[in-house]
């Protein structure tokens, strides 16, 4: 089922008369076929015009579409042969990180992703993709095996943020988080982090120290969601689009500030709308930058992530 947000809504009645001769009706059928011509030329001319200028509030909503390509679509469309780990060996298995290791274009790699879920009974399993402290322990297992076996590791970012119920904060969630962190600096092989959505938080930053940072054209990467900063600042959550522009949580910004080191492109209109050519995008991009940071030493490897992120900030010292 396609869903549409706000500043879709046009799209709709278009792409479902599209979907209704193609269904129903023979497109051979002169009349038909030039309806399907039109339609789809017009449908053309309103992407154009929806997503040429899109604004920061429009881009972190499409960060969260309903219908982007999560992490195991990914997983299942550009690795193979993935093996799924579970549990983190201290209290149980969080849904909401997937890990396991996989082989991409003939090299074996770890993998660890957020995962958000597709419909409503998925969305609570998965918990929205918001991970528990297991979830982050479970991570640091996956990559201490990968680091010891000399395996790359890929990171695919997707979450509001890190759950914050009584039950995580109990089993230690910011202390989870920051271990994850800190294991994250003395990885001795390639860590490539994606984000393919939105980039919530410290949830995000917990699996987000790679030696390359990649965002999505249309995914977010903030400290806090717009609404949420509203909340804080204006006490109106209404005013997410003018924290937004405040923030600059897209990828456009944070290449600038040095933030991220890539954008992957999106088809016309965003990863929702053709995922096929999202997956072949990003099949490239990290193949470029993988076979890049194979060719590093350990040590060069964790030098190079400290000093990227040591290096990120302005600084102005005044005497």
């Amino acid at each position: 089922m396609r869903y549409y947000l706000d500043f879709e809504k046009k799209l709709e009645p278009l792409e479902q008369r599209v979907l209704e001769i193609e269904r129903f009706y023979d497109t051979k059928d002169p009349h038909y076929a030039r309806e399907l011509a039109s339609l789809h030329k017009k449908i053309s001319k309103m992407e154009k015009e929806i997503y040429g200028e899109l604004t920061n509030w429009q881009r972190s909503q499409l960060s969260r579409h309903l219908n982007r390509p999560h992490t195991l679509d990914y997983i299942h469309s550009i690795f193979t042969d993935f093996v799924e780990l579970h549990g983190d060996r201290k209290f149980k298995d969080d849904p909401a990180l997937v890990t396991g290791f996989a082989r991409f274009e003939g090299t074996n790699v770890a993998i660890v992703g957020h995962q958000k879920g597709k419909d409503v009974r998925e969305m609570a399993h998965r918990n929205f993709g918001m991970a528990h402290p297991d979830g982050y322990r479970k991570a640091m297992r996956v990559m201490d095996m990968a680091s010891r076996w000399g395996r790359p590791i890929i990171t695919f970012i997707d979450t509001p943020g890190a759950f914050p119920g009584v039950g995580a904060e109990e089993r230690g969630q910011a202390e989870a988080i920051a271990s994850s962190i800190l294991f994250m600096f003395s990885l001795e092989v390639p860590v490539i982090s994606i984000v393919i959505g939105e980039g919530g938080s410290g949830g995000a930053l917990g699996i987000g120290v790679g030696n390359r940072i990649l965002m999505f054209e249309n995914s977010t990467y903030a400290v806090i969601s717009p609404e949420g900063c509203a909340a804080i600042l204006w006490r109106d959550g209404t005013k997410g689009p003018l924290a937004a522009d405040a923030m600059k949580p897209t990828a456009a910004d944070l290449l600038k500030l040095k933030v991220v080191d890539e954008i992957i492109k999106e088809p016309p209109g965003g990863a929702h709308r053709n995922w096929q050519e999202t997956f072949e995008n990003a099949r490239g991009t990290l193949g470029k930058h993988l076979r890049e940071l194979t060719a590093l030493g350990p040590e060069a490897l964790k030098k190079a992530r400290y000093d990227k992120f040591r290096n990120m900030g302005i600084f102005e010292e005044k005497k």
